[in-house]
Order: structure tokens, then C-alpha cells, then sequence
């Protein structure tokens, strides 16, 4: 039974995994650290740790029965580098990174081999446009799906445990291989945050030289501009991580978006348009 967790990264994911097994009935001890001691010491506030851990080294001498990785990919792979010489076979680590392809081909040189802990690759597919363990939530992963994307055929004696927590958080668990992960991730989650960057960057540039046109905008765009650009406010030291392990799908799926947007361009005044239309709305209705 899973006694000792530490969660690396006390953020909104990081902060809200904690609450969730708290709330979940996990009556175990959950170390946390993070790089900002701001972010730590909320966590610590909130009840999602019992413990802040002070540094690096003693994440790595905190002897969790698992790890939850919850920083940004970059870092994840720090922290897997890190933790694989000072782990053993009896220990499972987990992470919730943005893309697996990556983490799962560093995953199959250092973990899941004899003596060595066993490394579960995660993503819960929630989140907020703003980070920060002040937002997080015991409910954020309720009715989420949570992907996990496994590099071992022999699951680890936490693994099925672990599982069960976080179906115990609401979320759907489903397995999916981390190229198809990534794919797909691409078109779902990365494509609508790069489509609403570029559409708030883009207002911004164009107005906000005028307090006036600025304001007029703000007051005027109404419900639909407001969740158009929703994901605008996200951070870019998560999504330069992404973007950077994830490249080619984005920029695949980007490409697609442009020449979908060139033929709309081209066909304004055609019944193109009404066959765009008709199509998008055949989506939304299966929904």
C-alpha cells in the first residue's frame, strides 16, 4: 500500500493531485517541493502536502513510495535524470507532462529495468488558463480524462493503486501509446492554444496603441471573444516546453488550420462557405 508520496512541482496540477487524494481518503504522508518558494508554501497552506521539502537534494533523499512529476516537460526530464540513480525497484514514478513521446523514450533508458524503479508516464488532460496552487481544486480532474501511456508490460505492485486514485478524482483513466498521445494531443489541446495565443496576440498588436478601440473591443467582442481567447492568458513556460517535445505534430496540425482558414478567405462570398458551416456545426452536434 502506497504510504509516501512526494509531488514535485506544487502548482495548479501539482497542488490540486494533492487535494484530490486527500479528498479521495488517502490517509498517507505527501511531501511537496517546488521552485518557488511562493508556490510551495500555498500548497502547504491549502492542505495539498503535509510537508514542504526545503531543496533538490532532499526531494532526492524523501524515500516516497511515488513521485509525481508535475512541472513542465523540460523539467520532468530533469527530475527523471535526476531521480533514477537514487531510486529503487520498490518505487513507482509518475509524471503528468503535457506530451510522452519524449519522457517515454527517457523512461526506457533509465527506469522499468532490473533494480531500477518503474516509470509510469501520465497526462491529465485538465487545467486552467492560469497556473498557480492558489486555483487548485480537490474536483479539477473530475470528469477528465487522465491518460497514461505505459513503456513496462509487467505494472508496477503501486501501479494498479494508483490507478484506482485517480479514477477516485472523477477522471476517465484510458491508455494510449505516447506517439498517438502526442498526435492527438496536437490537434485537441495544442492547436486550440496556439489558435487562441495568436488570435489575443493579434487583437493586442492591433489595438492596443488606442485605449479607446482597446476598450471598445474589450466591451464589445461579448461571451464569444471572452472563450476564444480564454487560453491566451496560459503560461509560455509550460508551452514552450511543449511545443519544443512536440514540434512536428503542432506544426502539422498548424499548417492544416491555415489552409482550412485560406480556403474560408477564398471562399466569403461562394457557398463554399455554407459547406464550412455545415460541417463545423455536423462536429459540435456529436458532441
Amino acid at each position: 500500500m502506497i504510504q509516501r508520496i512526494a509531488i514535485v512541482g506544487t502548482g495548479l496540477i501539482g497542488a490540486s493531485v494533492g487535494l484530490a487524494l486527500k479528498a479521495g481518503g488517502f490517509t498517507g504522508h505527501i511531501a511537496g517541493w517546488d521552485a518557488s518558494a511562493t508556490e510551495l508554501a500555498e500548497a502547504l497552506r491549502a492542505g495539498a502536502i503535509d510537508e514542504a521539502l526545503p531543496s533538490r537534494d532532499a526531494v532526492l533523499n524523501a524515500k516516497a513510495d511515488v513521485y509525481v512529476l508535475a512541472t513542465p516537460v523540460l523539467p520532468i526530464l530533469d527530475w527523471m535524470q535526476a531521480l533514477a540513480p537514487v531510486l529503487g525497484e520498490a518505487q513507482l514514478v509518475t509524471d503528468v507532462g503535457s506530451t510522452k513521446l519524449a519522457i517515454c523514450e527517457q523512461a526506457a533508458r533509465l527506469y522499468n529495468l532490473p533494480g531500477a524503479a518503474t516509470f509510469l508516464p501520465g497526462h491529465p488532460m485538465a487545467g486552467k488558463e492560469s497556473g498557480g496552487a492558489a486555483l487548485a481544486e480537490a474536483t479539477l480532474f473530475n470528469g477528465a480524462t487522465w491518460l497514461f501511456t505505459p513503456v513496462s508490460d509487467e505494472p508496477h505492485p503501486y501501479e494498479a493503486e494508483w490507478r484506482a486514485r485517480v479514477a477516485g478524482f472523477g477522471a476517465v483513466v484510458r491508455d494510449l501509446d505516447p506517439e498517438p498521445h502526442d498526435e492527438v494531443c496536437a490537434w485537441v489541446s495544442h492547436l486550440p492554444q496556439m489558435l487562441s495565443t495568436a488570435l489575443a496576440a493579434l487583437l493586442q498588436d492591433t489595438f492596443s496603441s488606442d485605449a479607446d478601440a482597446m476598450a471598445a473591443v474589450q466591451a464589445i467582442g461579448g461571451r464569444g471573444l471572452r472563450e476564444t481567447t480564454r487560453l491566451g492568458s496560459s503560461p509560455y513556460s509550460m508551452w514552450r516546453d511543449v511545443a519544443m517535445t512536440n514540434t512536428k505534430p503542432i506544426a502539422e496540425t498548424l499548417l492544416a488550420l491555415e489552409q482550412r482558414l485560406a480556403h474560408i478567405r477564398e471562399n466569403l462570398r461562394t457557398p463554399e462557405l455554407r459547406e464550412e458551416f455545415a460541417t463545423a456545426n455536423q462536429f459540435r452536434a456529436k458532441r
